[in-house]
């Protein structure tokens, strides 16, 4: 490698590793941008130190010449101070300090405002640099500072002056103008896109962040939508502590495999899981379909309700026709028909209690006598058949085919009317 190439490597490896000194891995985004920035000011500052002091050495002026010397040094003190003790408040206050001071003692060094080529413009960095290291409130004193010691520089200026310029040539002066105007002009534009390049680079970095935290929040959103209902859901994320409905007219179904508890004590646990997950997919996929409601599955029963939100009014017919649609899905169902499984489902309208309960892993649910009563008359139909109850028969009458009426004798409710739905 050559040295030059050596040289400029080890050079950014050492800017490197002095910028992760300076920035703590707790620091916020934006305080590890005003601490880059400040180190930023601070080396561009100190090229141009160096520049003025080979020339003030050059042209022999000895006293100027220690001025930006003195500055070096202080600046490499106070950032091996920082270093130490990692009080970044005592190094912005050092460095904002030189960048306000050094410039007017340097002028003070060599005469007035002329002889010094307005070298004082460089003390414009002080507030300005507040402004960006800190905050705009903070830099109103600083720049009050500069306006200060920019007034007081003019006054003695105008009344001790002599009428001649000292120490600097006359010729050399508007050289030391235009290299004063493009010292500060190209530190304020380098800080400035500095500062853009770096305040795009974290717009990126937060855009990039705003869009992978959407899609978590889209998946926990069709996460929580997997469990509950939309508008149960949006309840719950506006804070809701109790949700607890009571609802009028709600048509509850339970669609229950025959048998398969006994088919399962035969059946590998991975091939159960997985013909029981094949079968209740086809179900989810008739909920959406119908847009009814899932509330649960238990064991090998499936539970779905219709009327819960406003979404749709004719839910009765809409859990009637899920209920034919599920009966075929089984006896065209490959596996359960191999196995001679089939299905039984009850259906009945009324009132319901729903609600959420539980504060970890929730679940939403209905309660009442509707519920009971077709559970009950699931349990009590036979086997490919779907069973309603009379309130459910007179919304859907004329529209379905019936069989004709049963009485069934059921657990704690007495004798029964049930309908048995055949069809469209």
């Amino acid at each position: 490698m050559p040295d030059e190439a050596r040289a400029t490597s080890n050079s950014s490896a050492f800017l490197g590793r002095l910028s992760e000194s300076l920035i703590s891995p707790s620091d916020s985004e934006d305080e590890r941008l005003r601490k880059t920035l400040l180190l930023f000011t601070c080396g561009l500052m100190n090229v141009a130190a160096g520049v003025w002091l080979l020339i003030y050495w050059v042209m022999g002026m000895r006293l100027s010449t220690t001025i930006p010397l003195g500055y070096q040094i202080v600046s490499a003190l106070t950032l091996v101070i920082y270093l130490k003790t990692k009080n970044f408040a005592f190094f912005r206050f050092t460095q904002i300090s030189l960048l306000l001071f050094v410039p007017f003692i340097t002028q003070w060094s060599i005469g007035n405002f002329i002889s010094s080529s307005g070298i004082v413009l460089l003390a414009l960095l002080a507030p300005v640099g507040a402004m960006v290291f800190q905050g705009v409130k903070e830099s109103i004193p600083w720049f009050v500072a500069y306006v200060v010691f920019t007034v007081v520089s003019g006054f003695f200026d105008y009344f001790l002056a002599e009428g001649a310029v000292t120490g600097v040539p006359m010729k050399v002066i508007p050289v030391f103008f235009v290299l004063n105007f493009t010292i500060l002009s190209s530190i304020v534009y380098l800080l400035i896109r500095f500062f853009v390049q770096k305040k795009e680079m974290f717009q990126i970095e937060l855009g990039e962040k705003n869009r992978l935290l959407q899609v978590e929040q889209d998946k926990s959103e069709r996460l929580l939508l997997n469990i509950l209902p939309q508008h149960i859901a949006q309840r719950l994320k506006q804070d809701e502590k109790t949700i607890a409905d009571g609802l009028g007219d709600v048509t509850v179904m339970f669609a229950d495999l025959v048998d398969f508890t006994k088919l399962a004590e035969r059946m590998p646990p991975r091939q159960m899981l997985d013909l029981l997950n094949n079968v209740f997919s086809n179900f989810d996929w008739l909920t959406e379909k119908y847009r009814l409601e899932k509330i649960k599955t238990i064991g090998d029963a499936y539970m779905v309700a219709g009327g819960l939100s406003e979404e749709r009014v004719d839910y009765v017919e809409a859990i009637a026709n899920m209920a034919l649609d599920i009966r075929d899905v089984i006896r065209q169902h490959p596996a359960l028909s191999h196995q001679k499984l089939d299905i039984h489902i009850g259906i009945a309208t009324g009132p319901v209690v729903a609600g959420v309960i539980g504060t970890k892993r929730f679940i939403y649910d209905l309660w009442g006598d509707t519920v009971n009563l077709a559970s009950r008359i699931t349990s009590g139909a036979v086997p490919g058949t779907i069973q309603v109850d009379e309130t459910t028969y007179r919304r859907l009458n004329g529209r379905f085919l019936f069989e004709q009426p049963q009485i069934l004798l059921l657990k704690g409710k007495g004798k029964v009317t049930v309908y048995q739905l055949s069809g469209r």
